[in-house]
Order: C-alpha cells, then structure tokens, then sequence
C-alpha cells in the first residue's frame, strides 16, 4: 500500500501547550485555516510516497542521520529568529544548522527501491500559525498569537518521522529527541 510520508521537528514542553492553546482558539473565534491542518511543526522534508513496506527503511536512515549528527549538537536544538505576522502568514522563523545536518545527510543517504520521487529538503525553517485566512481575519488573529503565545516560552524539539493517511490522520512511527 502507497503512503505519503514527511518529517517534522515539534514543539513539546510549555511552547508546544501554547501553541495548542492558540491554535484551539484561533479556530473558535476565526474558523479552520490551512494551518489547522497540521499539528505544530517545522517541516523538513516535503511529502513524499512509498510502499508502507519501507517505513524501516526511512527510520533507520533517520536513526542514523541523526545518530551521526549528535557529536554537532547545538543548544537549543532550534532558535526561534523572529514571530512574523505578514499580511498572508503567521509563525515563527527558526534557525538550525544542526537540524539542517541531520536532513541533508537523511535526504542524501535514503534510498528505498519503492520510492515513487526524489527525497527533498526545505530550506526554510518556519513553524505556521497561520496562512490561507481571509485578510479581515489579520488583526484578531494577531491579537490570539499574542495572548497566548510567548516566543520565550521553555520547549523542547522532537524530530518526528509521519504518515498523513487519506483521511488526514496522522501516524507518528518514530520520534527523537533533540533538546
């Protein structure tokens, strides 16, 4: 069976619960935008599909890329470089070399013989609070960002491996720690 799988760095700790929190009440008070999708994320690969047979393969190749990675560790895993409220999104600008280590050498190393395209990493760091809202929706949910959120907040990273069944459901077949 063909799966569509992604890898994500989250948020877990007091950021994660915050974000849980703007996340359940931006929906309450503005309505579903593409952001409620997904849970709290920065993404580091795009989608990509194969046969359900090679989730071991991605998660040893993830096991390693990140096992190879430890020695470069940096602390925090990933640093929040700015909350941005734009006119067509919301989030958080993040920067890690060393989460871009693990990716890469991920990316360059995984080979599954059922693999239906090429392994891509994304460049840009970013975790969405929101996007694809209609414009008159900006200011409020600017103001929900700033009630509930705190770019300080204490938190903790977690490299997660997923599947997105058809439904939107979400399996979270490995995770790993980074802070």
């Amino acid at each position: 069976m063909v799966s569509k799988f992604i890898v994500y760095v989250c948020p877990v700790g007091e950021l994660g619960e915050q974000l849980e929190t703007y996340f359940q009440k931006s929906r309450e008070v503005c309505g579903v935008n593409t952001a409620h999708k997904y849970m709290p994320h920065c993404t580091l690969t795009s989608f990509f599909e194969d046969e359900t047979t090679a989730i071991p393969t991605y998660i040893q190749s993830l096991d390693r890329s990140y096992n190879k990675a430890l020695p470069n560790r940096t602390q925090p895993a990933l640093v929040i470089a700015d909350l941005q409220f734009k006119p067509d999104w919301h989030g958080f600008e993040l920067e890690s070399p060393w989460v871009r280590e693990i990716i890469i050498d991920f990316v360059r190393r995984t080979h599954s013989p059922t693999q239906r395209e090429k392994l891509r990493s994304k460049e840009w760091l970013h975790l969405s609070l929101a996007y694809d809202f209609q414009p008159r929706l900006y200011k409020t949910l600017v103001e929900i960002a700033q009630e509930t959120v705190d770019p300080k907040a204490s938190v903790n990273w977690e490299l997660r491996f997923y599947e997105r069944h058809p439904d939107w459901s979400w399996t979270c077949h490995k995770s790993w720690k980074l802070d």
